[in-house]
């Protein structure tokens, strides 16, 4: 099958989990799309005013997770790992039905979005998908963390550097090209915080469905959670995960080169407001299989649905 084409899910998708947050039981419900309809959310507990787009322009939080919000006040939050999975498993089109606010947190990471969809199998159309191509360096930085974005021929590689204090979590980095790796360490990596941070979190009003099941938890030297860690770069990879998620609220898959260190929602969210301020940062193709030589999708992922 062609993988250079939009593709939308085969049979509907449902989850159900408590939310990181809000700390509430929510569903959602992944359906097919036509071609060109892209990511949609509707939140099905309003009647009307109830879609919310998936665009780096909406987004209104980026305080520990990404929301995004319409012209109307209706928001949905915690979009980020979930968005990563579609990014990355090619989901072009698809209609995601929730009803609450926040998307549920599941076990912290993208691992079930990515089991699931998977499961129900993929529509392949014969309209051609469309890239953003970047053209020029772009640069954000605040304080001492910066992210960075720069031209690729055809790939999409990520530079991502942490540096924490606690010797536990340390100094990671990890590079990764998205559209070739095995990007199965990245989707299965969780969320995480220290333990000296909670109250303070909870003291704001968020993570109040957090716990050792949907998020690591690091105190002093030691992590809380007794599995411990799914791979030895989690934490760094968590936050490719984010960025991932991130990236496809410019509603496309990307082609560029991105170097970060120390970012997070709020780093990726300013870059690319910053990118697309200028039309002559960046370029919108349409692919047609001809003209590449090979997919802007990461096929191990697929590999079981062809």
């Amino acid at each position: 099958m062609s993988y250079l084409t939009q593709k939308t899910i085969k049979n509907n998708v449902s989850f159900s989990g408590v939310t990181l947050h809000s700390g509430l039981n929510v569903n959602i419900c992944i359906k097919p799309a036509e071609p060109n309809f892209g990511i949609v959310f509707k939140r099905i507990d309003f009647k009307e005013n109830n879609l919310v787009y998936p665009n780096f322009m909406n987004v209104t939080n980026t305080s520990l997770n990404t929301t995004i919000e319409n012209e109307f006040g209706i928001k949905v939050s915690t979009i980020e790992h979930l968005m990563g999975a579609l990014f990355g498993l090619g989901i072009d089109n698809a209609l995601i039905e929730i009803d609450n606010e926040e998307v549920p947190i599941l076990d912290g990471s993208a691992k079930e979005f990515i089991e699931k969809i998977i499961n129900s199998g993929l529509i392949v159309s014969e309209a051609p998908i469309k890239i953003i191509k970047i053209n020029k360096e772009i640069e954000f930085s605040d304080g001492d963390r910066f992210i960075l974005i720069e031209p690729s021929t055809l790939s999409l590689d990520i530079d991502f550097e942490l540096k924490y204090k606690n010797q536990i979590i340390g100094n990671q980095r990890n590079q990764v090209k998205v559209f070739e790796d095995d990007l199965t360490d990245v989707y299965n990596s969780r969320t995480f915080c220290l333990f000296e941070d909670i109250e303070l979190i909870k003291k704001n009003g968020l993570a109040k469905g957090g716990s050792l099941q949907n998020a690591i938890v690091v105190k002093d030297h030691e992590i809380l959670n007794p599995e411990g860690l799914r791979n030895n770069k989690e934490f760094v990879n968590h936050k490719i995960l984010d960025c991932i998620g991130d990236l496809y609220t410019t509603g496309y898959r990307v082609i560029a080169k991105i170097k970060c260190s120390q970012g997070g929602h709020y780093l990726t969210n300013q870059l690319l407001r910053k990118v697309f301020e200028n039309k002559e940062n960046f370029s919108i193709l349409e692919i047609k299989e001809k003209n590449l030589p090979h997919t802007l999708i990461n096929r191990k992922l697929l590999k079981s649905i062809a």
